[in-house]
């Protein structure tokens, strides 16, 4: 990874990727979503987005471009999501996942039961609709800094 993860605004390449990725795109253009990316040179690699809620952040829209898959990439988007959710004063960072709940696992997040969210991320639009009920809730406690 030859330069850093930065902010990004919503672009079709950045659009184009989450979409490759089965991921929903329809309500990032509002601007609650901080999106961060990897790029490299003029490849876009990966992009994660970060939706905070007080205390608490939905991470979403993770996606890894498929020729850098497997470089830890993906765990380093999220590790800088969790590093600003951080610096944010985000106590509880939440997702929902149909297919990466293991990937999460890894790093930390456990399951969580839908129920129990707190009201600012149940009232998103990616808790509310776009993501199935299907989807596992996972949550992951941040340390203090």
């Amino acid at each position: 990874m030859s330069q850093a993860i930065q902010s990004v605004q919503l672009t079709p390449r950045v659009e184009a990727l989450l979409t490759a990725g089965g991921l929903p795109v329809s309500d990032l253009r509002d601007g609650a979503v901080t999106l961060f990316a990897h790029v490299d040179g003029d490849r876009l690699e990966g992009v994660v987005g970060l939706e905070i809620h007080g205390p608490s952040a939905l991470l979403r829209s993770l996606a890894v471009a498929e020729g850098a898959r497997g470089t830890g990439l993906g765990a380093a988007l999220v590790a800088h999501a969790e590093r600003h959710a951080t610096a944010q004063g985000v106590r509880t960072v939440y997702l929902l996942t149909t297919s990466a709940a293991a990937f999460f696992a890894r790093h930390g997040y456990r399951h969580a039961d839908r129920g129990l969210a707190p009201a600012a991320i149940a009232a998103t639009p990616q808790f509310a609709g776009l993501c199935p009920a299907s989807s596992a809730f996972m949550s992951k406690v941040l340390a203090a800094h």
